[in-house]
């Protein structure tokens, strides 16, 4: 069982409110409200702030408050490129560490995605998706690649991505494939598919962004 601090509890709920899209983009977020919401004291939520203002999350991290940073479209390329690099770096180190306890929480994860994929609760979906990618990453055991990682979603439009018709569904049957690999001690086969899966992602927005070519 992975062992948080209160400061990296409350970083991780903000973390995954703002990839969810349960925190909008440009929203304030306040310490007194999280330290009340989350029923803990002031202290863990200030360093978490801190913390995530450091990852490029949010902006300030005064007593006042901070605000979640908005998504900047012309770095999306280069992001894509390091996610793909990095996050296949860590399903190697997770497929050489994987138990079959965390296969037992991969899979209840994999399956809750699923299920909201299907039941199309895309605000459910996106919330998993993080904490279905946040627990693969740490069985790797990788703190300063999976630092990296994070720094990187920060500034990746989760939130608008799935929201795309049909594409949680599309990636539920991914990691699917992901964790069959995995189970099977498929390094190679579980890195591409890590690295499609991200692709699909991207390519999928860059459509449904992009205006019609004449």
């Amino acid at each position: 069982m992975e062992y948080r601090t209160k400061e990296e509890q409350v970083a991780d709920f903000l973390r995954e409110g703002i990839i969810s899209g349960s925190i909008a983009r440009g929203a304030r977020i306040k310490q007194v409200e999280i330290a009340q919401l989350l029923k803990t004291s002031i202290t863990p939520v200030r360093e978490a702030l801190k913390l995530l203002a450091a990852e490029g999350y949010l902006s300030g991290s005064s007593f006042k408050g901070a605000t979640v940073v908005s998504f900047d479209a012309t770095t999306s390329r280069e992001i894509i490129n390091l996610r793909m690099l990095l996050e296949a770096e860590l399903v190697r180190g997770a497929v050489e560490r994987l138990t079959s306890e965390d296969v037992k929480e991969l899979q209840a994860l994999a399956a809750e995605f699923e299920a909201a994929a299907v039941n199309q609760d895309s605000s459910l979906a996106r919330g998993v998706n993080y904490r279905f990618h946040r627990r693969l990453y740490t069985i790797a055991d990788q703190k300063q690649t999976f630092h990296f990682v994070q720094i990187l979603w920060a500034r990746y439009p989760f939130d608008v991505i799935n929201r795309i018709d049909g594409r949680a569904t599309r990636a539920a049957a991914e990691h699917k494939e992901l964790l069959q690999q995995m189970c099977a001690g498929d390094v190679a086969a579980a890195t591409l598919t890590m690295r499609r899966h991200i692709e699909s992602g991207w390519e999928e927005l860059r459509d449904t962004i992009e205006e019609p070519r004449k």
